[in-house]
């Protein structure tokens, strides 16, 4: 099971979002109006805001607004499953003889099945192609005779002889869904940079309204208001806030073991023979 979308997944893609409009160029090229920016989640210190601000470094800060939470869960879909990327590594068979190939990787089976009887690795951090061979060719030698060079596996009195790898694939469901507040903060040295900072960010923001999460779902939001403050015991600092109502679901991932050799009937009865339905 893996982590769920949580608050502070929101925070990161806000700034991963707002990093993107101020610094359309990358993180290395200057960012827009030629201004140093400050991205980060929470509030920023005094001391160190004042410093900013005299040196025309602009802060953005983001921080959640209790006051816009929302329980907005409806009728929840069915569990998702997505399907697994294609394995990095193969079993390619030729005659009685199978070889390891591509790149090992956890997360994947590789498997044998020599007449009817199937022989499974599942793959471990540090396996070798070598490694993998070597251990399905154990494994079948407890009932009949393997040869195993490197990353070949030959099995001379073999009848049928079938290799195949799958990988995991994972499952999602949705256990509820919320609305909350955030307020993006723009800690300015002047008026003007305030204003410019203020509508690339919001542009940008809402140009798509939907931003990505860590564990692969979308979050909705819409602006929810704008507020500016001039009065402040510090005359260097101008400041507006943008406040958006973010909504998103909480879900539960799961990791789903695939079937390898489930597709296979034996014909005719009793003989041992053996062929795919996906052959």
């Amino acid at each position: 099971m893996s982590d769920m979308a949580d608050q502070s997944d929101i925070e990161t893609s806000l700034v991963a979002a707002i990093g993107q409009a101020l610094y359309p160029q990358g993180p290395t090229a200057p960012g827009v109006m030629g201004n140093v920016y400050r991205i980060f989640r929470g509030t920023p210190a005094a001391t160190v805001l004042t410093t900013d601000l005299a040196a025309g470094i602009i802060n953005v800060t983001v921080v959640p607004d209790p006051t816009l939470h929302a329980d907005v869960t409806r009728y929840l879909d069915d569990p998702q499953i997505f399907n697994a990327p294609a394995p990095t590594l193969g079993v390619a068979v030729a005659g009685t003889t199978a070889t390891v190939t591509g790149t090992p990787a956890t997360g994947q089976v590789a498997g044998l099945l020599i007449d009817n009887f199937a022989v499974v690795h599942r793959l471990q951090q540090g396996d070798t192609a070598e490694l993998i061979a070597a251990t399905l060719g154990t494994y079948a030698r407890t009932r009949t005779f393997v040869v195993v060079q490197g990353a070949r596996i030959s099995i001379p009195n073999a009848h049928s002889l079938i290799g195949r790898v799958v990988r995991d694939r994972s499952i999602q469901r949705e256990i509820r869904r919320q609305q909350q507040g955030f307020r993006v903060t723009l800690w300015c040295p002047s008026p003007s940079a305030r204003d410019a900072v203020g509508a690339a960010v919001d542009q940008t923001l809402t140009n798509s309204n939907w931003l990505p999460l860590a564990d692969g779902t979308l979050a909705y939001l819409r602006a929810h208001g704008s507020n500016v403050f001039d009065q402040s015991q510090n005359a260097n600092l101008y400041r507006r806030d943008l406040v958006y109502a973010i909504e998103y679901a909480t879900t539960v991932t799961s990791i789903l073991p695939s079937m390898i050799f489930g597709d296979l009937v034996f014909s005719p009865t009793d003989t041992g023979s053996v062929k795919s339905l996906l052959a």
